[in-house]
């Protein structure tokens, strides 16, 4: 599956470049294109500074707002990202029609964090305005969601998350929500953490978009995993997991190739690497919430059997009971299985429901500190319409 990404604000900048960089490792070590195009949007000329991999013309770093924000950014006010964008859009579109090898996406994916400015306003009208001009394709959003100390010490970011959420499921095809705090090490220092993180959160991408890129006949699967099958399976709130074990190479010490018990250590290995997703899912989530799955079994062609391939999947369908699934194998790599694994259409987040209550409460108390409301309560379903949308 083939992508045109574009980074919206500074973390959304940060990983598209990601993106960008696998997309580079893609082409050298695996002969395949999985980026056709990465583009960064943002308000702030430093940010757009400080990326890797996006060329750095333009025509890929597009800052908009500059007469509004002077080149510095919005201060985390997003209703201010989402007009910019609204005012500005044109740009990048014109940044994605320029894109040389366009005809050749299959979907585009638009990445921000959730509870900045920039990114959080911008993502949803900007999504908005790539799905009017590009009707035949899907588009996807990758939502990251902050840090706890942010979310515990900063009101106004709970609001921009509530606000982005709201806006950005109304739009997209699909949205990929990440949970940064799932992902941070304590003793590490902050630039460490966070491109620990931006790897972390593209990592399970890999193997799931070259799948069905490559060209090489002794790569490509017996059920290939390819955009169609992707397509079909993310519809809403999506999370992505990937999960890893050793394997050994060549026969097993107690007894050769056919001996049961390598069988069996085979099947382990590869319970393991699921268990492994399951752990690793991008929000904390319940799986038989979801009506559409998929996994990618990644392993040596002679570490993949029928039986293995059993396994996983009546794995999957004793925790997605629910859920649709769709699965395929790509015999790459030489010391590793790897299980790549989407849940998709979830119905219930616990996550999402309680960022929605916070931004309404919110939304209250600062309506009473204004003395627009007094003490009365209203319903969940006619409260949450009190949450603007940024469109």
């Amino acid at each position: 599956m083939k992508l045109l990404v574009i980074g919206c604000g500074q973390c959304g900048g940060r990983v598209a470049d990601e993106f960008a960089r696998r997309d580079k490792r893609a082409r050298t070590d695996r002969g395949t294109e999985i980026v056709t195009e990465a583009l960064a949007i943002n308000t702030d000329v430093a940010d757009l500074s400080g990326l890797t991999f996006i060329k750095p013309d333009h025509r890929h770093r597009i800052l908009i707002g500059g007469r509004k924000s002077g080149g510095h950014g919005v201060g985390k006010i997003n209703e201010l990202g989402a007009e910019i964008a609204r005012e500005e859009g044109d740009r990048v579109l014109d940044g994605v029609a320029r894109a040389q090898q366009r005809s050749d996406t299959d979907a585009f994916l638009l990445i921000a964090g959730a509870a900045g400015g920039t990114g959080s306003g911008a993502i949803a009208e900007l999504a908005q305005q790539v799905k009017e001009r590009y009707t035949d394709k899907p588009v996807y959003a990758l939502v990251v969601l902050p840090f706890r100390y942010e979310e515990l010490t900063e009101d106004r970011s709970i609001y921009n998350v509530g606000t982005c959420l709201k806006s950005i499921y109304l739009v997209a095809d699909a949205v990929f929500l990440v949970d940064n705090q799932r992902f941070v090490t304590d003793k590490d220092s902050i630039r460490n953490n966070l491109a620990r993180i931006n790897a972390h959160v593209v990592d399970p991408f890999y193997n799931l978009l070259c799948a069905g890129e490559e060209t090489d006949a002794k790569f490509i699967g017996s059920k290939v995993l390819d955009a169609g099958d992707i397509i079909q399976t993310l519809s809403g709130w999506s999370v992505i997991g990937h999960g890893r074990a050793s394997v050994s190479r060549g026969k097993l010490p107690f007894g050769g190739k056919l001996d049961f018990r390598n069988a069996v250590a085979e099947t382990d290995k590869g319970i393991h690497a699921m268990n492994q997703a399951k752990s690793a899912l991008s929000l904390k989530c319940r799986p038989d919430d979801a009506r559409r799955a998929l996994y990618l079994l990644t392993a040596p062609h002679e570490q993949m059997s029928m039986d293995l391939i059993k396994d996983l999947s009546a794995s999957l369908r004793s925790i997605a009971t629910e859920a649709t699934i769709r699965s395929g194998d790509y015999p790459r790599g030489k010391d590793f299985l790897d299980v790549t694994l989407v849940l998709s259409e979830l119905t219930n987040s616990t996550k999402i429901s309680d960022y929605f209550s916070r931004t309404l409460r919110y939304i209250y108390l600062k309506k009473r500190r204004r003395g627009e409301i007094g003490e009365q309560q209203v319903g969940f379903e006619e409260a949450l319409r009190d949450i603007p949308l940024l469109l």
